[in-house]
């Protein structure tokens, strides 16, 4: 795995971390950052090796956002440098979205702005219970434009345009009931949770689930109701009839584990 100058990333067995890495500015992204995101969530994508990736933030936040220094130069960019500057951030959460493996975001202190993207973006994400989140970007009068996609099929669109317009503070807890995130646990309890999250995937089958990610994007996104009725049959039988699909099958009626779970 490369090394990034705002990333650093942690491979255990098939399980990769990559957290952000710039705690003295609580993760506030830049330019770079998002270069870097991109390019590490397009690489495991591509290799396919790792059974999970998660993503965190180093320090006393998950991230607060947009790096002040950064925003200060943005401030004197023409349209079309704001056009190349913001289609590259749409590009990393679209990289995050779309990874062929299962992403999930594990978010503490404070997720304020575009840091909601990255955790929206993800499969799965959990946060700590006193995490501080704000769709802000109103409050300096801007839009959270490339981060709305992911907080709209997260959320819906009325219960977003409640957070964009307001630009409001809430907790973990009322992220969670509003479907920001998955679920708001203690510190402790957010551990746990991931073990068993660990546990849960090493028990499917790694095709299988790599293929449920590629079944749920074509569903949601590229196809209408009626073009699913081939696509999701042809995906059924696809996986029925390989090595993975026949030995699922098989063990499940012999009684036994699978051989990806031994």
């Amino acid at each position: 795995m490369k090394k990034f100058n705002t990333l650093d990333i942690q491979v255990e067995n098939d399980i990769v971390t990559c957290w952000l890495n710039r705690p003295k500015i609580r993760n506030a992204f830049n330019e770079e950052m998002i270069r870097e995101i991109k390019e590490f969530f397009t690489q495991i994508s591509e290799e396919k090796k790792y059974r999970m990736a998660i993503l965190r933030g180093r320090g006393k936040s998950f991230c607060a956002g947009a790096d002040l220094e950064w925003m200060r130069s943005v401030a004197d960019y023409t349209y079309d440098q704001n056009y190349a500057e913001s289609y590259q951030l749409s590009e990393c959460f679209y990289a995050i979205y779309t990874c062929s493996i299962p992403t999930v975001a594990v978010v503490h202190g404070a997720a304020i702005g575009g840091a909601n993207g990255l955790l929206s973006a993800c499969d799965i994400t959990y946060a700590d219970n006193d995490t501080i989140f704000s769709l802000s970007e109103v409050k300096i009068g801007i839009i959270p434009a490339c981060i709305s996609p992911y907080v709209l099929k997260r959320v819906g669109e009325f219960p977003a345009r409640e957070l964009m317009m307001s630009g409001r503070r809430f907790k973990g807890p009322e992220a969670e009931k509003l479907r920001l995130i998955n679920k708001s646990l203690s510190v402790e309890d957010i551990e746990k949770e991931l073990e068993s999250l660990k546990l849960m995937l090493h028990s499917s089958g790694p095709k299988a689930v790599i293929m449920c990610k590629d079944l749920i994007n074509n569903v949601t996104n590229n196809l209408s109701l009626k073009e699913a009725l081939a696509y999701t049959a042809g995906m059924i039988a696809d996986i029925r009839s390989s090595e993975e699909g026949q030995e699922g099958m098989s063990s499940f009626l012999e009684k036994r584990k699978p051989k990806w779970a031994e």
